[in-house]
Parts: C-alpha cells; structure tokens; sequence
C-alpha cells in the first residue's frame, strides 16, 4: 500500500479541489490519503466521494468526529483569527508599494473554507508583485518579515486534548521544519508523549533532511510514536511536495486505524 498522510485542497491553502486531488492521487498510484485542510472539515464529504469514484480510500482528519462541538468552536475561532489578520498583512504590503486589497484576497482564495497567507501570496502573483508563493513567503510573509502579523494558536497540549476528545489521533507534523527543531526538541516531544498521550511524529517530509529522518525516527521508536510520512501536498502552492514524494508505512497507518477505533473516532463521513 501507498499511503499519503498529509494532503490540502482548495478548502484551505491547496490549489486542487478535492476531487482533483483525489483523482491525482489515484493517478500517483496512492491507496490511502488523508485530508488535513487547515481548521476546517469542510472537504472530507466531496474527498470521500471522489475517493470511491477513483478507487483510494480517504483517511478522515485523523479520525476526529467533525461534528464535535468544542473543537468546531476552536476551528472556528482559529479560522477567524487567520482571516482577521488580513487587513492588517495588506495593509503592510500598501504601505510598501504594493497594492493588494481583501478583495484581491477573496478573488484567489475561491471556495476556501480557511483563508490565510497563502492567498495573500497568490493575490500578489496575480497583481505581478512577485513569482510565485515561495518568493511572497520568503521575501514578504513569513515570521521576522515586513507583512508578517501574527495569528491566534493554540497550544500543543491544548490542541492534543481536543483531538483526543474528538476521537483523533495527535501527530506532529513536520516537527523539525521550518526552524522548529530548536522548539520541539526530544525533551519537549517526551513530555508531550509520556503526559498527554501524543500518538505519532511525521518522520518523513520534505523540510526534513536525511539526518533529521533518522533521528526523528529513532526519537519516534524511543517514545512508543507512530511514525509517519507524507507529501503536505498543496498542488502548484508548493513545489517540491508532490503527491506520494513521501509516504507512511502500512504498519503505522494500521497502528494509527486502530487507535481513531479504540477512541471512537470516525473513518467515513456518515
């Protein structure tokens, strides 16, 4: 089996439906995709649907029941935050020569559920400002850059309770990506581990070099984790994260299986 654990569509910051993504993933030979759209279920019952239609089966959110109330109310508020920052990133952006208006924001952002930087980043391709989203992050949106404005987040053991209370699994993903390795040291995962129950580390990803691989897979052994690999596949939002580039073993993706069942988590949308 091929199993691609970390996917996104158009409901948050992906470039393909999630019809398209899955039938692109039926095209990339995987068996098993789970849709992990940022704060949002809103694709899971099209994704399923289209999963059936072109033979690969959906791994529902981790298995956390859409329909719980109090993480609804957490995705929704996160949701709000990410939108609430807009005015003021394009506002940045103004004050530095470069008009992009929320209007320009919705216009890319089409049918999603979850709208972030990333759509500010393509309003800026289509106004010209800049090649693609990899230069508006890298020079203008990322964390210490001058459109950069922070978000509401919850924090890893907050979150890791309202999986667990949905009937999910808590995987970490991409864990030392991005600079984080300094945050989410072995120390720091160890507790997450040993007192809040976190199920698995994603070991195998692109912001991962060999090393970290390594290392993390060890760490991940050690500490009784589930060990898994994925794409974080976005379509054209991201280049070098092609569908099925990385993927988890069939023993981790059953082990995760059986934990969404001992929790009474969900695998199909009802």
């Amino acid at each position: 089996m091929r199993i691609d654990l970390h996917t996104h569509s158009t409901i948050s910051d992906g470039t393909d439906s999630p019809t398209r993504l899955m039938m692109k993933a039926a095209g990339s030979g995987l068996d098993v995709v789970a849709l992990t759209d940022h704060d949002t279920f809103d694709g899971l019952e099209e994704a399923q649907a289209a999963g059936q239609r072109f033979g690969v089966r959906l791994l529902l959110g981790y298995g956390a029941r859409p329909d719980d109330p109090v993480l609804g109310r957490e995705l929704q508020a996160t949701r709000a935050s990410r939108a609430g920052r807009l005015d003021a990133i394009c506002q940045r952006l103004s004050d530095a020569g470069m008009t992009v208006t929320i209007d320009d924001v919705h216009r890319t952002s089409g049918s999603a559920s979850s709208l972030g930087r990333p759509h500010v980043a393509d309003a800026m391709v289509a106004k010209g400002y800049v090649e693609d989203r990899d230069e508006a992050f890298r020079d203008w949106l990322s964390d210490g850059k001058p459109a950069y404005v922070p978000r509401r987040s919850v924090a890893l053991e907050e979150g890791i309770d309202l999986i667990h209370n949905a009937g999910g699994v808590a995987v970490l993903a991409h864990p030392w990506g991005r600079g984080a390795q300094q945050d989410l040291t072995p120390q720091v995962s160890a507790a997450l581990s040993a007192y809040y129950q976190l199920d698995g580390i994603e070991v195998e990803h692109q912001d991962h070099d060999q090393v970290a691989r390594r290392m993390l897979f060890d760490l991940g052994g050690r500490l009784g984790l589930v060990r898994t690999g994925a794409s974080d596949y976005h379509g054209s939002g991201k280049k070098d994260h092609q569908l099925g580039c990385n993927v988890t073993r069939e023993t981790a993706y059953r082990e995760l299986v059986t934990r969404i069942q001992l929790r009474g988590g969900v695998l199909r949308v009802r």
